[in-house]
């Protein structure tokens, strides 16, 4: 009888296992803007420390101060929910409704900030490393959207070098990674097996490496050195505009529209670079910057405006779409960010709106499916390129029952070798 319960129990737990789903992003509702997770007032990747306090903020145009709840969920290295009872990865509850929220002041275009500090009242701590998705959910708890965050242990040192590219056909247009994993508390037992990475550039996921096992082991070293398995497209440097004075015209913005109910930021319009020769220029790799150089607190008092972005790329012939990606929208490739085609102009135009500061953008080139054409980007791909690299270490013993983080190594392709 107790073999049969058992029997029946493994059974039941393997069939629900197998049909665990990896947790992806939500893309938000239009009117859930400028997403972004704080720390020490600065927008950040969310990839912290164990034991590192944070904000998830975000901004709802509606401006009704609606009720939003969170939930965390725990997962292994492929997103999939590990299935940790919740008092085990966390101190506290979640669940409960994000109450630190604040109306904008002075702005014409109204909206509601919201704040979700962790560590707060009733979530008191994260216990343990790994993967975590974050939910935001409505009054009818269904989910407004969900963004990943990562929890680090430094258990681990990750010595990491850029590299030009090994392969001829690319020397002139990826980057390839170097590095090795090294400890002295974690005696490695089956690497192979029990040793995972991601490998990311610019703290992005939609293009991050994985799978790769070590190449050979000297020790308790994990040395990684591939000519192909570790490179990545080397991109160009972003593209950024600033109205952090709404109301002139500043960097990259050749005209505002006042007599609209929003002011507007009309770019000037950019051309495809992927055949012109590369030109180094100072960026922040994504990220933007919330600011209103008029006002004393921005999260409140910077007003949104309509950016448009204007392309001209005569020589793009693919079928495929174009879209504004950049940490202000998450990468995200959605109708909002495509451009569109303007046979007048001969030009890919389109307004998006965006809070006012400073922000990083690219052009990024994508099928109806979302698989994202790097080799053919509209502004090249260019071995000097400043990106900034990310390894994480991801370990799980064979008595373990969640993927911990052990460590990450982090380098810039500003001190890449040949």
């Amino acid at each position: 009888m107790i073999k049969t319960i058992f029997a029946n129990f493994f059974l039941l737990f393997t069939v629900s296992s197998s049909f665990a789903q990896a947790e992806k992003e939500v893309v938000p509702p239009y009117n859930i803007k400028t997403i972004s997770f704080v720390q020490n007032e600065q927008n950040i990747i969310p990839i912290l420390n164990l034991g590192e306090g944070f904000q998830l903020q975000f901004d709802d145009l509606f401006g009704n101060e609606a009720n939003y709840y969170y939930e965390i969920i725990h997962c292994d290295y492929n997103w999939i929910p590990s299935g940790l009872p919740k008092n085990e990865y966390l101190e506290g509850f979640d669940n409960q409704r994000i109450q630190d929220y604040t109306n904008s002041f002075n702005t014409l275009q109204i909206y509601s900030h919201y704040k979700l500090s962790i560590p707060n009242q009733f979530t008191r701590k994260l216990k343990i490393s790994g993967n975590y998705m974050i939910k935001i959910l409505d009054e009818n708890k269904e989910v407004v959207f969900s963004r990943k965050l990562i929890l680090c242990e430094d258990l681990v040192s990750v010595p990491l070098q850029v590299k030009r590219a090994r392969t001829v056909t690319n020397m002139d247009t990826k980057q390839n990674l170097d590095f090795a994993i090294r400890s002295n508390t974690i005696t490695f037992q089956n690497a192979l097996k029990n040793v995972r990475v991601v490998i990311m550039q610019n703290g992005q996921l939609n293009n991050a490496i994985k799978n790769v096992v070590p190449q050979y082991t000297i020790g308790n070293e994990l040395i990684y050195k591939y000519d192909a398995e570790t490179q990545f497209w080397a991109g160009n440097e972003f593209l950024y505009f600033e109205n952090k004075d709404i109301r002139a015209a500043a960097n990259n913005v050749g005209k505002i529209d006042s007599d609209t109910a929003i002011y507007g930021s009309r770019l000037y319009t950019n051309a495809a670079r992927a055949n012109l020769p590369y030109s180094f220029s100072q960026d922040i790799n994504g990220n933007f910057v919330v600011k209103n150089i008029n006002a004393s607190n921005s999260e409140i008092e910077a007003d949104y405006a309509w950016v448009y972005f204007s392309l001209s790329a005569p020589s793009f012939r693919l079928n495929k779409d174009i879209y504004v990606t950049g940490m202000f929208n998450n990468y995200n490739l959605t109708p909002e960010y495509k451009l569109d085609y303007n046979p007048k102009k001969a030009t890919y135009e389109k307004a998006i709106l965006i809070k006012q500061g400073f922000t990083n953008f690219q052009y990024t080139i994508a099928d109806n499916k979302g698989n994202i054409d790097f080799e053919n980007a509209i502004d090249g791909n260019f071995y000097q390129t400043e990106n900034n690299y990310t390894v994480l270490v991801y370990y799980r013993e064979g008595i373990d029952r969640y993927d911990r983080v052990v460590g990450k190594g982090s380098a810039s392709s500003v001190n890449s070798t040949n």
